[in-house]
């Protein structure tokens, strides 16, 4: 047996992405779009990364009914029993619960990452070596661990983690979490160096994990195993698809990180970005001489700075006097709005626009 065979992966890939709003729609969100014209989409950069860390059988992907399709036709190599299609959105803690009872009941000995499909990583060495460090250090220890980076800006739209008393190897007991702080707040913690942002990485033993989910969620697929031990993928989906609404919509931060309670966090150097909001990714991204960041678009720029651009193929765009906006058009919505504060506005008018106009333009 190799050092890997109790490693196992689930990528989450069942969000709406309305934050990256009008590029990522609804029906075809952020994580099936290669949006920085690389030739793969987020979901399937996401399964390469993942697929030279922890054998290909071993990977499992979480997403929404709606979004079935669209996970096979981009990943065809992974069978349909290792997709796990959830009715209706409840956030990670339930999705990661669901994913350690069915790998708890493959293998026991266990021990699992959960990966958004929307991260960019910079070095994948880098991240390959720290997430089998992870893997190795949840499989001797019953903690959740979480894989924090260094901030270089007082970002207020990341979590924070604060870090205690050193563990071992890179890894620190967690002193306090705190989810999107205001920028002030933010500017005090990267100022005071104790503090890491929260990737959204999490690992941990299976054992441990159920444990704590049994803790904190209600008695859903602990009754599945009363009914039958040995349900197959196929009849446990079918009880999901009833019972999953019953879950209530709960992030994993809200749920075991909040506490700190046999929480650790390993600090890693792979270099880190959410592609979660239009600001985050042009804080990510290169900039060009006038700190514009232009993705994937064919634009003339004059008097312009500190802009992020996203515009259709076949589509040029003519930008003169524009200062701090973001410009993102895809189909039937053009959007131009001040980059600060992107996610809150962005969110805003997508609801005002569902109210307003209809389901077409979401």
């Amino acid at each position: 047996m190799t050092k890997t065979d109790n490693f196992y992966c689930l990528i989450l890939a069942g969000g709406k992405g309305r934050r990256l709003w009008p590029c990522s729609r609804e029906s075809y969100p952020k994580q099936f779009i290669d949006f920085f014209g690389t030739g793969r989409t987020l979901l399937q950069q996401t399964y390469d990364r993942m697929s030279k860390v922890i054998p290909a059988d071993h990977i499992f992907i979480n997403t929404n009914v709606n979004y079935v399709d669209l996970v096979m036709e981009q990943l065809p190599t992974v069978p349909r029993a290792r997709i796990m299609a959830e009715p209706i959105h409840r956030n990670t803690a339930p999705s990661i619960a669901w994913a350690t009872h069915r790998i708890s009941h493959l293998n026991p000995d266990a021990s699992i990452i959960a990966v958004p499909s929307d991260q960019l990583v910079i070095n994948d060495e880098v991240f390959k070596q720290n997430v089998l460090d992870g893997l190795a250090f949840v499989s001797t220890h019953d903690e959740l661990l979480t894989m924090g980076v260094r901030p270089t800006r007082p970002e207020p739209g990341y979590g924070y983690i604060q870090m205690a008393d050193p563990v071992e190897g890179g890894v620190y007991a967690v002193k306090t979490f705190t989810e999107k702080p205001n920028r002030e707040f933010a500017t005090m913690f990267v100022e005071s160096g104790e503090f890491l942002w929260n990737t959204g990485l999490f690992l941990a033993n299976v054992k441990h994990l159920w444990n704590r989910f049994c803790a904190i969620l209600p008695f859903v697929l602990r009754k599945l195993d009363d009914l039958n031990y040995y349900a197959t993928a196929e009849q446990e989906e079918a009880f999901v698809q009833e019972h999953f609404p019953s879950y209530p919509n709960m992030s994993l931060e809200s749920g075991l990180l909040d506490s700190a309670e046999n929480v650790s966090v390993m600090k890693c150097g792979f270099g880190w970005a959410d592609i979660g909001t239009w600001h985050g990714i042009y804080e990510a991204l290169p900039k060009n001489n006038d700190d514009n960041v232009v993705i994937d678009s064919d634009v003339m720029m004059e008097n312009s700075r500190g802009n992020v651009i996203k515009l259709p193929k076949g589509k040029l765009g003519i930008i003169d006097g524009l200062e701090g906006f973001i410009v993102a058009e895809k189909e039937n919505v053009l959007l131009i709005c001040k980059k600060e504060d992107s996610s809150a506005l962005v969110r805003k008018y997508v609801s005002e626009v569902q109210l307003k106009k209809g389901e077409r333009f979401i």
